[in-house]
């Protein structure tokens, strides 16, 4: 456990951009709510402070989870590739260290770690940033900012979207392992060739498209695994204009559903096969 904690340290210490980046997002997002054309005036005083509050809240959240996406994805597909590039993969296999530890290391850096630091970055951010956006509007906007059960519902959110998320996207985590692990070059572009190369193939023998609806799923369906789609909803009318906010976060996780969806373990198991392949080719690899 000990060795986990000192490569996850490293992890840090050789990629600033694990908390470079929600840093400067929530800069930015801060800076935008000091400075920004942000018409709060209009906004509280036409919609239900509840609907105000979690539209902000799912805004700052949303903008967060989208950036580390894209961050994690990147993580994952240069991890592997930089140790050889660099040839300081001749110094850690000189370690005590597994192959195997080094790869899970990494594997619950890009899913569980960067995660949690976005998750603390969205939350200091939707903090100064409420209390900025309070002041510029004063009492109109004050109360619709700080609803304790909002705050909650938020935090839960997140830490369910980290469970669910690490769970259904690991066969693409071990997807992108395995390229970081053999590609000599060009990693991103080796992560979409053999996608394309299959996509391609099936079309053109077999005149279907399998495989691109099997990796839609698996890209777009978290949403539809994790969450209930009729979940409680609450319909506002502000000037003649139906408006729908949801009641609560409650009505939507849908656990029961995820952890016993089939597709859910399936798609973990072959994330756990690709896994260990990539430990095997961490294992005959050396340096570029």
């Amino acid at each position: 456990m000990n060795n986990y904690a000192w490569l996850v340290r490293r992890e840090f210490w050789e990629n600033r951009a694990i908390w470079m980046i929600p840093a400067a997002v929530g800069g930015f997002l801060i800076l935008c709510g000091l400075f920004g054309r942000v018409d709060v005036m209009s906004i509280a005083t036409r919609v239900p402070s509840l609907a105000v509050g979690e539209v902000f809240l799912v805004a700052v959240g949303g903008t967060f989870f989208a950036v580390m996406s894209i961050y994690a994805t990147w993580y994952l597909l240069d991890c592997l590739y930089a140790d050889r590039k660099d040839r300081s993969i001749l110094f850690w296999k000189s370690l005590p260290i597994s192959d195997a530890t080094t790869v899970l290391s990494k594997l619950a850096t890009a899913l569980i770690v960067i995660p949690v630091v976005y998750f603390v970055g969205a939350d200091l951010t939707t903090l100064i940033m409420a209390f900025i956006l309070s002041v510029r509007a004063h009492s109109l906007l004050g109360a619709a900012l700080w609803h304790a059960d909002l705050w909650l519902q938020l935090q839960v959110l997140w830490l369910y979207l980290i469970v669910t998320s690490a769970i259904w996207f690991l066969p693409v985590a071990g997807y992108l392992l395995v390229v970081s692990a053999w590609a000599k070059r060009a990693v991103m572009l080796w992560s979409i060739l053999p996608p394309i190369a299959l996509l391609l193939a099936e079309r053109w023998f077999f005149g279907t498209h399998l495989i691109a609806i099997e990796l839609w799923r698996r890209l777009a369906g978290l949403g539809a695994h994790a969450f209930r789609p009729d979940g409680g909803w609450v319909t506002t009318v502000v000037d003649n204009d139906t408006i729908r906010t949801p009641a609560g976060v409650w009505g939507f996780i849908d656990a029961g559903g995820f952890f016993s969806s089939p597709e859910t373990w399936a798609g973990a198991a072959v994330g756990a096969a690709l896994i260990a392949v990539a430990i095997q080719l961490r294992t005959r690899r050396t340096e570029i």
